[in-house]
């Protein structure tokens, strides 16, 4: 399929323009020029670097994966068609049916976007992770620094490579079974409903070939909702903070919302507006 950079950059042109910073997440500065988003700020959310971003849009980077295109489709809180018409416009095929949904519906991006106090990371049905707030990198580390590939909760508990590596120490009311089972009875239901996903199918023979507790859980795991509980996350910074965990299911979307809250002026709520004022750093971040 022919690509067309130049149709491409003005579309994310186009759809940057029209973006609030508001529904993004980004706080109303006075004296802003831009109708919409910076340059800066939408490859802030997709994960790109800034110059990438001004060269797409001007048609001197061509050829951009389809993992780019499904990041600037999310940070441009983007219908479906109009995701489509990206992928088009940058020579590729449209995610197709049959395969793991990494979408997240615009109206659930401006959700998110408005509670930016409240830890968030929204995952796909093979619990990859698609979008985040800047309170969920906060709390957890910064996705960015891990490889897009690695973003994935069962990576993270049963692989070794950097998703492992980037995991923080966690413990779960329910007992660290319970959690990792739950997870892996969420991939083999993923695995039914998307037999063509040659992602999915691979993470699962990565994870079966890697790890003994993967193959049993995989054998002896049965679905269960996700229920709230309470998630004690061990911070280099403000050391272990015990919180509420909700899983919320987005219906027609097969996606997962995960939240973190704690009571008000608990102690916990205070370690959360401290991460809320430096970022999860002692010291500020250095471009």
């Amino acid at each position: 399929m022919a690509s067309s950079p130049s149709g491409f950059g003005a579309l994310l042109h186009a759809w940057r323009d029209r973006l609030s910073p508001a529904d993004a997440g980004f706080a109303a500065v006075p004296g802003r020029r831009a109708p919409g988003l910076r340059r800066e700020e939408l490859a802030q959310l997709a994960g790109l670097s800034v110059d990438y971003v001004l060269r797409l849009e001007q048609g001197r980077a061509k050829h951009p994966s389809a993992q780019v295109v499904g990041a600037l489709a999310r940070a441009l809180q983007l219908s479906h068609a109009e995701r489509d018409q990206l992928y088009r416009s940058a020579g590729l095929l449209p995610p197709q049916d049959g395969t793991v949904n990494t979408h997240v519906p615009p109206g659930v991006q401006r959700l998110a976007a408005r509670l930016g106090d409240v830890p968030i990371g929204v995952f796909a049905a093979d619990w990859t992770l698609v979008w985040w707030n800047a309170m969920w990198s906060a709390l957890h580390g910064d996705p960015l620094e891990v490889p897009p590939a690695e973003r994935n909760l069962a990576r993270a508990l049963f692989g070794d490579g950097p998703a492992h590596a980037a995991l923080r120490p966690m413990r779960s009311e329910r007992g660290p079974e319970a959690f990792a089972a739950s997870i892996v009875a969420d991939l083999k239901h993923a695995a039914s409903l998307y037999p063509e996903d040659a992602q999915l199918d691979a993470l699962v023979g990565e994870l079966t070939a890697a790890s003994e507790a993967f193959r049993y859980l995989w054998a002896t795991a049965a679905l269960s909702p996700h229920v709230s509980e309470q998630k004690s996350i061990r911070h280099p910074e403000v050391g272990d903070i015990l919180l509420d965990c909700d899983v919320l299911v987005v219906p027609g979307a097969d996606l997962r919302v995960v939240t973190y809250t704690a009571a008000a002026d608990s102690a916990d709520a205070g370690r959360l507006d401290l991460l809320r004022v430096t970022g999860g750093r002692t010291a500020p971040a250095h471009s």
